[in-house]
């Protein structure tokens, strides 16, 4: 069993005094004050395994300047652990809550005394480069340290560009600029760095361009970057650290750094303004020379503080405890970080055929899409919240889907598709945002993904392999390919989703074919014990069967993705009352709901870190079951799913570093707690509607653009009041467990009555949430 793993005690799972005590809304007796933003706290995330990071960003921004305490463990996946206590320097490109590493960009280290080329290890803070610091301060799109050298650091920052501040003491000081710097790893072999160049140009300027080797295998970056004082020397320093002839103004190799000295570095703060590409040096300096064309520090923030109040300001609550707010707040900026900008300012950017592309007039090209994630509740919440940057990102994954040689995105990072984690995901955000009126050109993607939909000869990567047995078995077997039962259930979903791209390409016949196919999720769900299970290629399960196990061969490889055969029993989204009838019938699939929340909270010892916040076997921690409380709501039994949730937004948040139960996965894990704790949830985001759980706060209010706004109120909410009694739609009686997002999105009031006990809301079979394009009460 892990030791890493939080397992939360059950104490009264669906609802009586122990479950009832974990809420922390107050009374909504006074409806006078308006909802209000909160005050985000960008730690929240950088302890635990949330792997965020506290540094200036804009919203969806290209620069992200961050403090890195370490690039060289899991937990450090971002650059930087609250845990650590020591800073290597401040570098331009990170990370956010994700389960691998990459990025750390042009590392700049400002100290004094002597020189040195190194940062040493974590766990002697003394040796090297590394600082200890105090006085950390952070705020959207600010940053302030103080390290132990003396020196006051401040960082704010433009889409492309980033803007330091240093404050020295009197006497010499020294700036290091390390081009070596970058996330590793164990299991990184070979060299991670390509090529490296830089160079002081006539005018002042230091330019750079590196080709990582990192995750993002071939990934290409350029700096520019200006001073705002003149050092008193400069030294280059090339592979080996091998220092350069004096006067050298160019060096190439692999690992370089160059240091800029100064001999009295007090007095006037030196500021650096360094410029971003991903495509050539001309970008970087354009960006310098547009974003940041002179050293008003102060400026720049103020603007990049003015940016983030108009984007957190979207959503604005009332009511529930300051901490609470503090976490809504903390999660909706965390869900503004990514995707990333990834277009130069004339429009150019690098495809996913390594090929360099020119956006259309008006658009932009952007990165860091950790769809295995962010296609459940991220996607969703901006097409509420973020309408037309949704469409934005909308037609950005179709062009990339255009470019790609393996179609539909998977996990692309600046140019390069990793392949990471299993499915071709971004085809679920193309069909939701269709099916909720996103216009865009879906045909234009359309051949590519039908190529990934039936195309045995079309390129594969890690992410889709074992399609060949999907087609002719209707599963993928599990002693022919790893992972082969969380595969052929996500590989069902994207089918599902595919359907939906397939009419809007008008492709009927092939739209027919998906939507059967993706009913294959059911050939790994064993109905006779009521478990996702491996299968051999000749039809056998896997024997002596245990849901605890990650594999049925645990020394070769595993058989869910991230998950064991509990979690991945529940992974199914888009037809929940074929399962339920699979499963045999109501009363049954809510006594596995029951049995899957309640079961012991164990683990085998190769489970991986990722599943973590275990509620019985439900891990929230981690994306694969995380719709699955509201799964009760299908069969009938919608008080549970709202006594699941209001204990899952008590328990598994936090105002404090380690306040994020998982990796937060660039914004994720923040989205589920945003939509829930307005008190619904896009189980199928396909499906473009959204099942009710519990309100969190009394009273909170969205602008969805163009005008409109919707605001959600909780009567009679408070710690002992998880449970919906009655809800109103502007006014009038609404009887439906859910809401379409086509109602939603025109604004309006969503008003729920909150009670102490459970009542019938909402379990009638006409009110229950609709399922594989099929009413509930019908099962047709």
């Amino acid at each position: 069993m892990r030791n890493d793993v939080l397992r939360i005690n059950r104490r009264g799972l669906l609802g009586g005094a122990g479950m009832l005590a974990l809420a922390g809304c107050g009374p909504n007796d006074l409806w006078d004050e308006p909802p209000v933003a909160g005050r985000p706290d960008l730690f929240v995330g950088t302890g635990g395994h949330g792997h965020t990071f506290p540094g200036a960003s804009l919203p969806f921004g290209m620069a992200q300047l961050s403090p890195d305490t370490d690039n060289a463990r899991w937990d450090a996946c971002s650059g930087y652990h609250r845990t650590d206590g020591s800073i290597m320097g401040f570098s331009h490109t990170h990370l956010s809550g994700t389960g691998i590493g990459d990025m750390l960009d042009v590392l700049v280290v400002p100290t004094r005394g002597k020189l040195e080329l190194v940062p040493g290890k974590l766990g002697s803070p003394d040796e090297g480069y590394r600082q200890r610091f105090t006085d950390e301060f952070a705020e959207p799109g600010y940053y302030r340290v103080g390290l132990e050298s003396g020196v006051q650091a401040d960082l704010t920052v433009t889409e492309r560009c980033g803007i330091s501040r240093y404050r020295f003491p009197e006497g010499p000081g020294h700036i290091l600029i390390d081009f070596a710097h970058m996330i590793l790893d164990s299991w990184d072999k070979g060299e991670l760095i390509e090529q490296a160049r830089m160079a002081l140009e006539a005018d002042g300027t230091l330019t750079g361009h590196r080709q990582v080797n990192r995750w993002a295998k071939g990934r290409h970056i350029h700096f520019a970057m200006r001073l705002s004082r003149k050092p008193d020397h400069i030294q280059f320093f090339g592979d080996g650290d091998t220092p350069a002839a004096d006067g050298t103004t160019e060096i190439a190799g692999k690992r370089l750094k160059v240091a800029l000295f100064f001999d009295d570095a007090g007095g006037e703060p030196i500021l650096i303004k360094t410029g971003l590409s991903g495509v050539a040096l001309e970008g970087a300096k354009a960006a310098l020379a547009a974003e940041a064309p002179g050293w008003d520090f102060d400026g720049a923030r103020k603007a990049a503080r003015d940016v983030w109040a108009r984007e957190l300001n979207l959503v604005r609550v009332r009511g529930g405890t300051k901490d609470q707010r503090t976490i809504m707040a903390s999660a909706l900026y965390h869900c503004f970080l990514a995707p990333t900008l990834f277009t130069d300012r004339d429009g150019r950017y690098m495809g996913l055929d390594r090929q360099v592309h020119q956006a259309p007039e008006g658009e932009l090209a952007f990165s860091t899409y950790s769809l295995w994630d962010t296609y459940r509740a991220l996607h969703p919440l901006l097409t509420l919240v973020q309408p037309e940057r949704s469409a934005t990102f909308t037609r950005d994954l179709i062009r990339q889907t255009q470019e790609s040689p393996y179609g539909p995105p998977v996990w692309p990072l600046q140019g390069v598709e990793t392949g990471t984690m299993i499915g071709w995901h971004s085809v679920v955000v193309l069909a939701e945002a269709k099916a909720k009126g996103i216009e865009a050109d879906y045909a234009a993607a359309w051949p590519n993904i039908r190529r990934r939909a039936f195309d045995r000869s079309f390129k594969d990567s890690d992410s889709s392999l074992g399609r060949g047995y999907y087609y002719d078995l209707g599963y993928i077997p599990a002693d022919k390919v790893w992972e082969s039962v969380s595969r052929t259930q996500e590989y069902a979903y994207d089918d599902w989703a595919m359907a939906v791209l397939a009419d809007a390409a008008g492709a009927g016949e092939d739209a027919e074919t998906l939507r059967k196919r993706s009913l294959n999720y059911r050939n790994v769900l064993d109905a006779s014990i009521g478990f996702a299970r491996p299968k051999f290629s000749d039809g056998t399960w896997w024997a002596p069967y245990d849901p605890i196990q990650i594999g049925h061969d645990p020394k070769k490889h595993r058989d869910y993705t991230e998950a064991n055969g509990w979690q991945t029993t529940f992974l199914n989204q888009h037809d929940i009352y074929g399962q339920i009838e699979l499963f045999g019938g109501d009363k049954a699939f809510e006594n596995k709901l029951d049995a899957f929340f309640n079961a012991p909270s164990t683990l085998p010892d190769n489970a991986p870190p990722d599943i973590s916040g275990l509620v019985g076997q439900y891990a929230h921690g981690n994306e694969p079951d995380q719709h699955a409380p509201y799964l009760y709501a299908y069969a009938g039994a919608p008080h549970k799913t709202q006594a699941m949730v209001r204990r899952l937004l008590t328990e598994m948040y936090k105002a404090a570093p380690d306040g994020v139960i998982g990796n937060d996965d660039c914004g994720q894990m923040s989205a589920w707690f945003v939509l829930s704790a307005l008190g619904f949830y896009p189980v199928d985001p396909v499906s473009a509607v959204y099942v009710f759980g519990s309100p969190l706060f009394d009273d909170a209010e969205m602008d969805l653009g163009g005008g409109r706004t919707l605001r959600v109120r909780a009567r009679g909410n408070g710690p002992n009041a998880p449970y919906v009694q009655s809800v109103r739609w502007n006014g009038e009686p609404w009887t439906r467990n859910w809401i379409g997002h086509a109602t939603l999105a025109q604004g309006g009031e969503l008003e729920f009555e909150m009670g102490a006990s459970p009542s019938r809301f909402g379990s009638a079979k006409a009110d229950r949430p609709p399922s594989f394009g099929r009413p509930a009460e019908t099962g047709e």
